[in-house]
């Protein structure tokens, strides 16, 4: 079966609010399939992380992982400025977010949907997200740094924002 496209900018999917996983799509072998498509996905293109909105669907579900093969050309020192240390698949359903104290750092983000553009983006560097896993479990997973930013973007899309709402006025004029 092929892979479903990553939905690009303009497309109407990426500027709506995801609905919630439903309650009876938890636990089943769809949500799990649905999951095991979006890490394809996400890895084919490659990325750290994927939202159901960003392959048309306007469900509440992200995939995150920073596997050590996609930091295999950064050196010790580079990896600790970007902040990345590798985490393992997260299936997240229905997030919602806090964000700790007033630390922010600002980093180059980029997007699956709107390619070939990066632009540095002011982020909280300590979230912790409570959500539901495939079988509808609640959970909280706090994350610093790479994991924290990837939290915020993906949840990003389930609001329907692009991460390029965050980048000032200036700069959104000057890129059009």
């Amino acid at each position: 079966m092929a892979l479903p496209n990553i939905v690009q900018a303009g497309h109407p999917v990426l500027r709506a609010d995801a609905a919630p996983v439903p309650a009876d799509m938890l636990g089943t072998k769809r949500l799990r399939d649905l999951a095991a498509t979006m890490t394809e996905v996400m890895r084919k293109a490659p990325g750290v992380g994927l939202a159901a909105p960003q392959i048309g669907l306007g469900l509440a579900l992200i995939v995150l992982e920073d596997a050590e093969s996609l930091m295999s050309r950064l050196g010790p020192d580079e990896r600790a400025a970007r902040g990345r240390v590798a985490f393992p698949l997260q299936v997240i359903a229905n997030p919602a977010l806090t964000t700790h104290g007033a630390g922010r750092a600002t980093f180059f983000e980029g997007c699956l949907s709107v390619p070939d553009f990066r632009e540095s983006v002011p982020r909280a560097q300590k979230v912790t997200v409570r959500a539901q896993d495939v079988n509808g479990k609640w959970y909280e997973m706090t994350g610093e740094d790479l994991l924290a930013r990837a939290f915020l973007h993906e949840t990003d899309h389930l609001n329907g924002k692009l991460y390029m709402s965050h980048v000032s006025a200036l700069k959104r004029a000057l890129m059009k």
